[in-house]
């Protein structure tokens, strides 16, 4: 699709992000098995969940913007999650490995947390009222994901790597 104003970047932005948190949802599977730790898993868990409401609420915004969901690949998640399952083919330790899955997946939760600031901004300056509600839970969701990953990480976790 030629992208030849904002409203088409709107809308391939939007499928950028479609087809990150359906793959990511796909790969939190491994994460949860992968996790020694109880917490880590269970935020995993947690968070797969609710990437199911964030793949319904993308579906929304799709619908109130008149579009039907499509995915457009996504190069950058992709890259990210290669390089975290390269990561745990390489670590033997469970403690070490419980970080490097906390910094994986803060990763996918940094880009996920630009692609909706960006997405509410557009939707804003393009009039796309209804959609802003929805964007707005998702990013919400990614940034409370993201501070629990911090707190689990600095509280427990990395001194146990260390």
């Amino acid at each position: 699709m030629a992208l030849k104003n904002l409203e088409d970047l709107f809308e391939h932005t939007l499928q950028d992000v479609y087809f990150a948190e359906n793959f990511i949802h796909k790969k939190l599977p491994t994460m949860i098995e992968k996790s020694s730790n109880a917490s880590l898993g269970k935020l995993f868990k947690d968070h797969r969940a609710e990437t199911e409401g964030q793949i319904e609420r993308l579906k929304t915004v799709f619908e109130l913007i008149g579009k039907k969901p499509s995915s457009e690949e996504c190069p950058a998640i992709e890259g990210i999650v290669k390089e975290a399952e390269e990561l745990i083919k390489e670590i033997e330790d469970p403690e070490t490995l419980d970080a490097a899955l906390i910094a994986a997946a803060q990763a996918v939760e940094h880009y996920e947390i630009t692609r909706y600031g960006t997405l509410l901004t557009w939707a804003k300056l393009l009039g796309y009222e209804d959609a802003i509600s929805p964007l707005r839970d998702n990013i919400e969701e990614e940034k409370s994901a993201d501070a629990k990953l911090t707190r689990l990480a600095e509280d427990k976790l990395n001194k146990k790597a260390a």
